[in-house]
Protein backbone atom coordinates (compact mmCIF):
# COMPACT_ATOMS: atom_id res chain seq x y z
CA UNK A 1 0.00 0.00 0.00
CA UNK A 2 1.52 3.09 -1.14
CA UNK A 3 1.29 6.89 0.76
CA UNK A 4 -1.32 7.87 -1.94
CA UNK A 5 -3.54 5.27 -1.15
CA UNK A 6 -3.43 5.49 2.75
CA UNK A 7 -4.13 9.49 1.63
CA UNK A 8 -7.36 8.51 -0.22
CA UNK A 9 -8.17 6.35 2.66
CA UNK A 10 -7.98 8.91 5.09
CA UNK A 11 -10.00 11.57 3.24
CA UNK A 12 -12.75 8.87 2.95
CA UNK A 13 -12.70 8.23 6.36
CA UNK A 14 -12.75 12.06 7.45
CA UNK A 15 -15.50 12.46 5.30
CA UNK A 16 -17.27 9.87 6.53
CA UNK A 17 -17.07 10.80 9.81
CA UNK A 18 -17.78 14.81 8.93
CA UNK A 19 -21.36 13.70 7.48
CA UNK A 20 -21.78 11.05 10.15
CA UNK A 21 -21.60 13.95 12.58
CA UNK A 22 -23.90 16.39 10.13
CA UNK A 23 -27.08 13.47 9.92
CA UNK A 24 -26.61 13.33 13.65
CA UNK A 25 -26.87 17.09 14.41
CA UNK A 26 -29.95 16.86 12.06
CA UNK A 27 -32.08 14.35 13.07
CA UNK A 28 -35.27 15.02 14.56
CA UNK A 29 -34.62 13.17 18.34
CA UNK A 30 -31.75 15.65 19.13
CA UNK A 31 -33.93 18.86 18.28
CA UNK A 32 -35.10 19.78 21.94
CA UNK A 33 -31.71 18.67 23.17
CA UNK A 34 -30.07 21.05 20.73
CA UNK A 35 -32.50 23.85 21.77
CA UNK A 36 -32.53 23.53 25.66
CA UNK A 37 -28.62 24.10 25.82
CA UNK A 38 -28.88 27.05 22.93
CA UNK A 39 -30.56 28.31 25.50
CA UNK A 40 -28.24 27.81 28.50
CA UNK A 41 -26.22 31.50 28.13
CA UNK A 42 -29.56 33.37 28.18
CA UNK A 43 -30.85 31.90 31.14
CA UNK A 44 -30.67 33.71 34.90
CA UNK A 45 -29.70 31.99 38.06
Amino acid sequence: MDITTMRIFATLASMACFVGIWVWAYMGRNQARFEEAAQLPFQQE
